[in-house]
């Protein structure tokens, strides 16, 4: 058993520790800061829109004493009807901006409103991102599932990006985790087809494979654990890429993770992409 003094100096002691990891952790994350709740869109279209004034907003997450930081945008999945924005955990503190993005969702909209938002959000981060302590030549984009979808179609298909003015050839890098390269199922549901029917349209990120497309990092789960040939289509994707002359475009399969899993591992992946591209770009 513990005397008095004892117990009183354990009592003293656990204070200190308290109020030093209380410190250090606020040194730490002074660093950074956070806006929420920004619209991206401009108020003369979401004052015409009760929905889209709700869901066109982001977040964004960014250090206050680097300058020059590169930038994620990120799309939360959720089958293109659900989910929700959040910063991801594993990307804070790394030096990066962070932003994520709400869109509006099936079945209060339908295909393409879902592609619009995200190239109007992306379109947003490159006029603004000066402001926010970053580069316009270092936003890279990625999301999981349905977030995953929509960067490579509005990195692939240059027409979402050119209404805004931008070339989506100037986007630093795309990194989809676990995205469809087909015509993604909630689109599909909307014409009538089945979710087993794969189609791959103007609305299918393999249907605008390009040689001039920004470096692409696709990240899967487990093909035996991840949902109906989602590891296929990214190794399809993959292949044509390469048919037709990109040479940057890599894939990881995650093994022993499935479709919900296989994030966290892949925030890493995503770390290293924006690193090797960032160091490529500087030689």
């Amino acid at each position: 058993m513990l005397g008095k003094s004892q117990k009183i100096l354990k009592t003293k002691f656990t204070i200190y520790l308290c109020f030093i990891i209380t410190y250090f952790g606020y040194a730490q994350n002074k660093d950074y800061t956070e806006i929420k709740g920004i619209k991206y869109y401009q108020d003369t279209v979401l004052s015409q829109d009760v929905y889209a004034n709700k869901m066109c907003v982001l977040d964004i997450y960014y250090p206050l004493k680097k300058t020059n930081a590169p930038a994620v945008i990120w799309f939360h999945g959720g089958g293109l009807s659900g989910g929700d924005k959040f910063i991801p955990n594993a990307l804070k503190e790394k030096g990066l901006i962070i932003i994520s993005v709400n869109y509006r969702l099936h079945p209060r909209v339908k295909n393409p409103t879902y592609i619009q938002d995200a190239a109007a959000a992306v379109a947003w981060a490159f006029k603004h991102i000066e402001t926010y302590n970053g580069n316009k030549k270092s936003i890279f984009i990625s999301g999981h599932s349905a977030g995953g979808y929509l960067a490579s179609m509005i990195a692939l298909d240059k027409k979402w990006l050119k209404k805004h003015n931008i070339d989506a050839n100037t986007i630093a890098g795309v990194a989809p985790f676990s995205g469809h390269t087909i015509t993604h199922f909630t689109i599909r549901k909307e014409q009538g087809i089945d979710g087993t029917q794969p189609i791959i349209d103007e609305f299918a990120p393999l249907y605008h494979v390009r040689k001039d497309a920004p470096p692409f990092l696709l990240i899967t789960g487990d093909r035996e654990k991840e949902m109906l040939g989602r590891y296929e289509e990214n190794a399809y994707l993959m292949r044509m890429m390469q048919v037709v002359g990109h040479k940057n475009t890599v894939l990881f399969e995650l093994n022993g993770y499935d479709h919900g899993g296989m994030a966290q591992p892949a925030f890493q992946l995503l770390i290293n992409f924006i690193n090797k591209v960032n160091y490529e770009s500087r030689e």
